[in-house]
């Protein structure tokens, strides 16, 4: 996954009516600030600014950006401008809100809202860290992915396409209601007359079809990651990358051993949207959901406890570093 090599904007800029605090993420794609607009609102913006086509030396403002990279930089600005015009349109309490964007130092910016709590991801790692068993309870997954699917219905009735969504790109509001972030993978539409940028992917998280130019794009691709992110709640880690999978898949194992742990429905479920082929999965957020709808089984006894403990411990790898800036609502993921 690339860095982002890029100097950020320094602190205490002023920019388009905002005042840059510092930066708090970065990744390939971007940079994150915090910032203040002028009635002292506290905000995040988003900065387009690919690190393998730019480059932004210390005390600069404006990149410098190649003849040979210019092209493309340009259409990537396009999407990026596209996607934050796309989300601007969305109010929905489970999509990150998009107050504002605008171009500025020869890029476009992207200005969201800044709100307290910590991604998935990072309440994954704490609990795994606490030694807790089960990982995340089955209440929690189903409660909780059905608000995470209730804003992706949302986007996708907006032609729009996540295209990189994890537990780190779910964001818990200290409510506990989440919010989905970080469309910055997500540079195709379901519209056929924008141009292509093929998205950066996340082992384990992404389908086969983002593993390959011009593959079938769907609401289908979304759903294999929303059934990869709830495995990863169940083990604390990704499922088995889908390119590993058309070579020997091992996925009917890893479920064996989660039988018992949660019930067969949610398995299931699970199962279905993790799908090799794309037309064998759920093709709708709305079926998804419909399946994820059943009763949540009664607590196991403590004999049954203790049967998950020892098999949930074979499963804890390294899950990801947590992140440090767990705390903002936007959170870029290095590439």
């Amino acid at each position: 996954m690339a860095a982002q090599n890029n100097a950020p904007l320094p602190d205490g800029l002023e920019i388009a009516g905002y005042r840059i605090v510092k930066k708090i993420a970065s990744g390939g794609f971007s940079i994150v600030y915090l910032a203040y607009d002028e009635d002292g609102n506290a905000v995040a913006i988003k900065e387009y600014l690919p690190s393998s086509l730019a480059l932004r030396q210390p005390g600069e403002l404006v990149p410098t950006i190649s003849a040979e990279n210019l092209p493309t930089f340009r259409i990537g600005l396009k999407c990026f401008f596209e996607e934050g015009r796309a989300l601007a349109r969305i109010a929905h309490p489970n999509v990150v809100s998009v107050a504002n964007f605008f171009r500025a130092n020869e890029t476009v910016y992207m200005v969201m809202a800044y709100e307290s709590g910590r991604s998935l991801q990072d309440h994954i790692l704490r609990r795994r860290d606490k030694g807790e068993r089960p990982l995340v309870s089955e209440r929690f997954i189903r409660k909780m992915f059905s608000q995470v699917m209730n804003g992706l219905r949302e986007v996708h009735t907006n032609k729009l396409l996540h295209l990189d969504l994890k537990p780190a790109n779910i964001y818990l509001r200290v409510d506990g209601t989440p919010i989905l972030l970080d469309f910055g993978a997500a540079r195709q539409t379901l519209k056929t007359d924008m141009p292509k940028l093929y998205p950066m992917y996340t082992p384990g998280f992404a389908p086969p079809e983002l593993y390959v130019r011009n593959g079938n794009l769907g609401p289908w691709t979304d759903i294999y990651s929303i059934g990869a992110s709830m495995f990863a709640c169940m083990v604390g880690a990704p499922p088995q990358p889908a390119d590993q999978r058309k070579v020997n898949d091992k996925m009917d194992g890893h479920f064996r051993k989660l039988e018992g742990i949660y019930s067969p429905e949610l398995l299931q479920v699970i199962s279905w949207s993790l799908k090799n082929d794309p037309l064998e999965r759920p093709q709708s957020v709305f079926a998804l959901q419909k399946a994820l709808r059943e009763p949540v089984p009664n607590k196991p006894a403590e004999d049954t406890l203790n049967s998950v403990s020892r098999k949930l411990r074979g499963f804890f790898g390294s899950f990801g570093k947590r992140d440090a800036n767990a705390e903002t609502t936007i959170q870029e993921n290095s590439r």
